[in-house]
């Protein structure tokens, strides 16, 4: 090989490492970027699950409770509670994430859950 050819060989290999590394780069930022709002989003449920939890636990203590605004750790749910049957919405807000949860529940001389899911 002549001494041209080498430094071209050369070339077209660190060209090739190059392209492969900011591939590899590009990949891992978009992953960590999506896993970082599958990781907000699942927060925001949590606390929306608190706020229904905290709801049902006011209900029993006084079913006249019509909700309220709470702050948990980082975030805040917000609860309403009203019509019949009672249901309850939480929703749990994590920076821009917002998730909702909706607690159909039935008073009588004991508090039954009808349905417990997440709205939109």
């Amino acid at each position: 090989m002549k001494k041209g050819q080498t430094l071209i060989l050369l070339l077209v290999f660190m060209s090739l490492i190059v392209t492969l590394t900011t591939a590899a780069v590009s990949i891992s930022i978009v992953n960590s970027v999506g896993n970082s709002s599958m990781q907000k989003g699942m927060i925001a449920y949590d606390i929306a699950e608190s706020g229904a939890e905290n709801a049902l636990l006011r209900i029993l203590r006084d079913p006249t409770y019509t909700g309220e605004t709470l702050p948990i750790g980082n975030g805040t749910v917000t609860i309403t509670v009203g019509g019949n049957p009672m249901t309850i919405i939480s929703t749990g807000q994590y920076g821009t994430y917002q998730r909702k949860i909706e607690v159909v529940t039935s008073l009588g001389d004991t508090l039954s859950i009808v349905s417990w899911k997440e709205i939109q």
